[in-house]
């Protein structure tokens, strides 16, 4: 398992197709991916919870915080390398 702590910038304009394109890349790998913040945690390939997680996400942002993106599997490697290209 890999973890990175990341800090994401939420712009107002974030919505549904953003995050479809986030669960699509997720879904690319065998891997699991989680994203964590304080006591929430939301599968990555799940577009619902994705979904729920935007609002976690921008409080992460107000604050100036960092989620956690943690994923296990045979090619997390390349999994963490997509997800973080994502947010660049």
């Amino acid at each position: 398992m890999i973890t990175k702590k990341m800090a994401i910038d939420i712009t107002a304009d974030l919505d549904k197709r953003p995050i479809a394109k986030l669960v699509q890349e997720a879904s690319k790998f065998s891997s699991s991916v989680f994203f964590e913040y304080k006591d929430k945690k939301v599968n990555a390939k799940s577009i619902m919870g994705m979904m729920t997680f935007i609002s976690i996400m921008n409080k992460a942002s107000a604050a100036k915080e960092k989620i956690d993106i943690k994923i296990n599997g045979t090619d997390e490697g390349e999994a963490m390398d997509a997800i973080t290209a994502f947010f660049a």
